[in-house]
């Protein structure tokens, strides 16, 4: 597995691993025993970083996490992220119990301990305020993760979905290694004015959804596939025209990526990889076989002539749909 650095030199492996899929978002979870048959596999294949949140589950896919890769601890690097308000389960039904964001310094610290215990580690490799709290200052947010790098419990500090503004205003407050936003074929909003100001400040990206929610792999047809309380249900790219309209641009990506020889998925997070070597993937799985499929890309090499090829079949122009409904739009890009 070959290595890539975020920020002035957290080394993990070029691609990574998303985690929430094995407790919350996409369906039913898989088995524990299922989850740990593919966080083993990862450890096997190289991979290193492996990322999860509090807010998965809520709370049990630190858990999982933890436990599943327990034996393997000393070598690798996780990331956990905080920045919600957590319903209680007793005043929610449903698994949806974010109530909003919450990165007053109090609470950042609060979740920290209870991730420390949750995954049962005694430092958080890379602590991210999962989306920018509006109510509190960012520099409050970077001086409370400071202050956890300087007592030991934290090594890094990362953003996620956060505007230029916040990044360089964070960054000088404690240096950031990571920002971890949505970013693939059908999702470079960033290109435009983050990632340059993060390659300024040599802050590492972490594309989470880099297979646009699975959608990029070509496997998904029609929402009649999704499970009902699958979050792409809600998401206006998966919905009625949008998606009928989204499924040619995979079909032209699936004809590239058979006359290279390689899979659409391993195309597209090659495509992402070929973007700079300070940009890290981590595609979400809960099947060894998709693990092994996606690990594969790092041994896809593109030429200029790929590069182009992908350009026109997958312009961003062409994309339909908004990637999250009104609310989740509302807490990126801050």
């Amino acid at each position: 597995m070959k290595t890539r650095k975020l920020g002035d030199g957290l080394e993990v492996s070029a691609i990574g691993l998303g985690c929430m899929g094995m407790s919350w978002a996409y369906g039913p979870a898989p088995d524990k025993s299922e989850a740990f048959k593919v966080l083993a596999r990862a450890v096997e294949l190289g991979v290193t970083f492996f990322d999860t949140a509090e807010v998965y589950g809520p709370y049990v896919n630190e858990e999982l996490v933890g436990e599943g890769l327990r034996p393997f601890r000393d070598k690798l690097v996780i990331a956990t992220k905080f920045g919600f308000d957590i319903a209680p389960a007793e005043e929610v039904q449903g698994t949806n119990r974010m109530r909003g964001t919450d990165s007053r310094p109090e609470h950042i610290r609060a979740v920290a301990e209870a991730s420390l215990k949750r995954l049962g580690v005694e430092v958080i490799d890379l602590f991210y305020q999962h989306r920018v709290d509006p109510k509190v200052p960012i520099e409050d947010v970077a001086g409370t993760v400071k202050d956890l790098i300087a007592e030991g419990k934290v090594k890094h500090f990362g953003l996620s979905e956060a505007g230029a503004d916040t990044i360089r205003r964070a960054h000088a407050v404690q240096p950031v290694a990571a920002l971890q936003s949505e970013y693939s074929l059908w999702t470079r909003d960033l290109e435009k004015a983050v990632l340059p100001l993060i390659r300024e400040l040599g802050i590492g990206l972490v594309p989470y959804s880099p297979l646009g929610r699975g959608f990029l792999t070509g496997a998904l047809k029609s929402d009649a596939a999704l499970a009902q309380d699958d979050i792409r249900r809600g998401q206006p790219r998966f919905q009625g025209q949008a998606l009928a309209k989204n499924l040619s641009l995979v079909e032209a990506l699936t004809e590239i990526a058979a006359a290279k020889g390689v899979t659409p998925a391993q195309l597209a997070l090659a495509w992402l990889l070929a973007q700079g070597p300070d940009i890290v993937p981590i595609p979400g799985t809960t099947k060894v076989n998709r693990l092994e499929e996606n690990v594969g890309a790092v041994d896809v090499a593109l030429t200029a002539d790929d590069l182009a090829k992908i350009a026109a079949a997958v312009p961003e122009t062409a994309v339909e749909g908004a990637r999250y409904g009104e609310a989740g739009l509302a807490m990126v890009g801050r």
